[in-house]
């Protein structure tokens, strides 16, 4: 009977000490701060086919000539931007690359919620994209003011901000010396979000009715 016994009490010390561990371990990753996303990136970018990234679930591969399941600074930031679940407010001064445009139609099909603020020379320029955003119903507005509206940058769901000096043209990517900073970082997010917010209201066409347009 001591024997059993002993075994008994044996078993039971080894599940106490198992189910402590798991339960220090628990405690553990609870205390430990989810790790926050920083990623720089360079331009210019290494050229490649981003289908994928678009099609993810494509069974059909893609044809075009170009190298094909290569991740290059061009397919990290696609992918940052096309993480969007539920906003994306973009403030850029220039705007042609067609694979940038299309992630942000992606995003508004996908119900997404889009604001884009736009210099108002450069929107009207052959080729920009800006024109294709209003047509398909997202919200854009342009710099009203006599000062350059040359910010490059975009926050995603309000928790991630995409900045650097890249402007969302094929030559900015392709062919340019650029830098682009990807950040969840709160104290550097939260900036970007008062800016644009400033701005939207700010290029509001709204402010800018003649008195005598206005209701009283």
């Amino acid at each position: 009977m001591s024997m059993m016994w002993t075994v008994k009490v044996v078993g039971l010390g080894v599940v106490a000490l198992s189910l402590s561990l798991e339960l220090l371990g628990w405690l553990f990753c609870r205390r430990q701060p989810e790790r926050t996303l920083h990623e720089v990136l360079f331009f210019p970018s290494k050229v490649a086919c981003v289908e994928h990234i678009f099609t993810p679930a494509s069974t059909h591969p893609c044809l075009c000539s170009l190298p094909h399941g290569v991740e290059t600074s061009f397919s990290r930031f696609l992918r940052h931007l096309l993480s969007a679940t539920s906003s994306l407010d973009l403030c850029v001064f220039a705007f042609s690359h067609m694979a940038l445009s299309r992630a942000v139609l992606t995003l508004h099909s996908r119900g997404v919620a889009v604001r884009v603020i736009a210099d108002k020379d450069y929107a009207a320029i052959t080729g920009s994209q800006i024109g294709v955003l209003r047509k398909a119903g997202i919200c854009v507005r342009c710099d009203v003011g006599s000062v350059c509206m040359h910010h490059k940058f975009a926050v995603v769901d309000g928790r991630l901000l995409i900045t650097g000096s890249l402007n969302w043209t094929l030559t900015a990517v392709q062919s340019n010396m650029e830098n682009v900073l990807v950040t969840e970082e709160t104290e550097l997010v939260q900036p970007f979000i008062k800016e644009f917010h400033r701005l939207w209201e700010f290029n509001d066409p709204a402010r800018y009715l003649h008195s005598s347009d206005q209701k009283t």
